[in-house]
């Protein structure tokens, strides 16, 4: 494409709309909010029975249908609640085991062109500070994140002709080009695996972020709600128009990608109807590409400079319907990783983490380059919203030790060619999480040896005697004895100094 002079003109060239209608149902998109507010109202009070059946089909990991997943939504009885809180971490535990995955996001822009009026990033916020990370910072802030002692990032752009794929491309290959010798075992650390949550693109960028090793590929719609969705979205920019963001997903896995993942903003609309929007995302995608999503996020509105909306708006979700809505969204789509960020305080992280999350961040910095500042305290003009939880990786690690949790730092399915339709076959057999207990204890065992303190590492030795003697007396490993050959093979090559092995 050649150069434009002006973002507005690049802009008018960014959406292609037979991008847009070839994955259209007889001219329309998947989100029949009529049907939606029908299945709502169709399945209020639910009886015990037909929750009991709803759970046990989860249980059986299958994905739930929209009446099922209304159901559960209507649902009053606290009591009911607690079973259902309970059964979102047994289907997760059988899905993924007891694992959490860690990650870092490395904000490198907050350059944008749209003006989304929850967003600190809008291109309206005169108070923002706009930046774009060079190269070398990137390194720096790649550096800064091994440190911490990370193996996967997370990529953040806003949308800007600037930042678009040439960038991203570019960006990817120097943060994977990035190395740190860890001060306590003298190994070498490098990132494994980069995510990027960047603006919807066209089928030929996303075929160019493929060549350039990019992990999972997040875009979130932000709302399901048409109305609300034009009403917070001008329409004047590109993110105003709804379709080319919600068929984001549709363009990448037709380019090749076999990961993406989906997310709705809570606190924009209804929170129950965005939780069947995300349903009806899954099904419209493995209906298209017998993929779904690979993780799913829950991101709450947050204050962000110059956004009074991401203040007051009328549609905030409390922390009880938070917790309810995640653990709908384990029971809904049970192959899903879920994913809980620093958006959210500590203590309210901790309790959900328990109805079947899989991911989370830590050592979180939003500011553009304030990873390699090292600062303790974000500067506010140059963020997109205020996190909830600024601990470090090493103090959470601890946490989820306490909570009989492993911390994982796998990539493996990756780079074994467990994607796409592979793993959602391994996810939906419940054969996936023996693979992720095993690398699991092989990252974390990394960690132990490379990073962490020595009160972490006290606890971490606990935790991993107890998953090796776990490993050895399940009857999948039982009936795999080369699985388990080699994991101790690989075991005994990090305390040789080897580093990344994995299963």
């Amino acid at each position: 494409m050649e150069k434009h002079t002006s973002s507005a003109q690049w802009a008018q060239h960014v959406i292609n709309q037979h991008e847009i209608d070839k994955y259209l149902i007889d001219g329309d998109d998947f989100v029949n909010e009529s049907k939606i507010n029908l299945s709502l109202r169709q399945n209020r009070d639910p009886s015990p029975s037909q929750i009991h059946d709803i759970l046990e089909k989860s249980l059986a990991i299958h994905n739930l249908s929209p009446a099922e997943t209304a159901a559960l939504l209507n649902v009053t009885s606290a009591e009911q609640w607690d079973l259902i809180f309970a059964t979102a971490l047994a289907v997760k535990r059988k899905v993924y085991d007891n694992r959490i995955v860690f990650f870092a996001p490395l904000y490198a822009s907050n350059l944008c062109v749209n003006n989304c009026a929850y967003c600190g990033f809008r291109s309206a916020n005169n108070l923002e500070i706009r930046r774009m990370l060079t190269a070398q910072e990137i390194v720096s802030e790649t550096h800064a994140i091994l440190q911490e002692g990370h193996k996967r990032i997370v990529m953040v752009v806003g949308e800007h002709q600037n930042t678009a794929v040439d960038y991203l491309c570019r960006a990817i290959k120097t943060a994977y080009s990035v190395e740190y010798k860890s001060l306590k075992s003298g190994c070498i650390s490098r990132i494994r695996r980069v995510n990027v949550n960047a603006a919807p693109m066209d089928i030929a960028s996303l075929k160019r972020l493929k060549e350039a090793g990019i992990g999972t590929y997040q875009v979130f719609q932000e709302t399901y709600h048409h109305q609300t969705y034009r009403k917070v979205h001008p329409a004047n920019t590109i993110k105003g128009d709804y379709r080319w963001r919600l068929y984001a997903h549709h363009r990448a896995l037709e380019a090749g990608l076999e990961d993406v993942a989906i997310g709705a903003l809570f606190g924009l609309y209804d929170w129950r109807f965005e939780v069947m929007g995300l349903v009806y995302h899954a099904i419209d995608l493995e209906r298209q590409f017998r993929i779904g999503p690979h993780t799913i996020s829950f991101p709450r509105l947050n204050p962000a400079l110059g956004s009074e909306l991401s203040i007051n708006s009328p549609w905030q979700v409390s922390d009880a319907d938070f917790k309810k809505l995640v653990a709908v969204l384990r029971l809904a789509v049970p192959t899903a990783g879920l994913i809980i960020t620093a958006r959210e305080k500590a203590e309210l992280k901790k309790e959900v983490i328990q109805v079947g999350c899989t991911q989370t961040d830590a050592s979180t910095r939003i500011g553009v380059g304030s990873y390699s500042k090292n600062e303790n305290a974000e500067s506010f003009d140059s963020e997109q919203f205020i996190l909830g939880d600024s601990r470090n990786l090493d103090e959470l690690i601890q946490e989820m030790i306490q909570q009989g949790n492993i911390p994982s730092f796998c990539t493996a399915g990756y780079r074994c060619g467990r994607t796409g339709s592979a793993i959602f076959g391994m996810l939906s057999k419940c054969d996936e999480g023996k693979f992720c207990k095993l690398n699991a204890v092989l990252t974390f065992r990394e960690y132990l040896n490379d990073f962490a303190s020595d009160s972490t590492r006290i606890l971490g030795e606990s935790i991993l005697q107890k998953e090796m003697t776990a490993i050895e007396t399940m009857d999948y490993f039982k009936n795999k004895p080369h699985l388990l050959q080699k994991f101790h093979h690989d075991y005994s090559q990090l305390a040789a100094g080897k580093r990344d092995v994995y299963i």
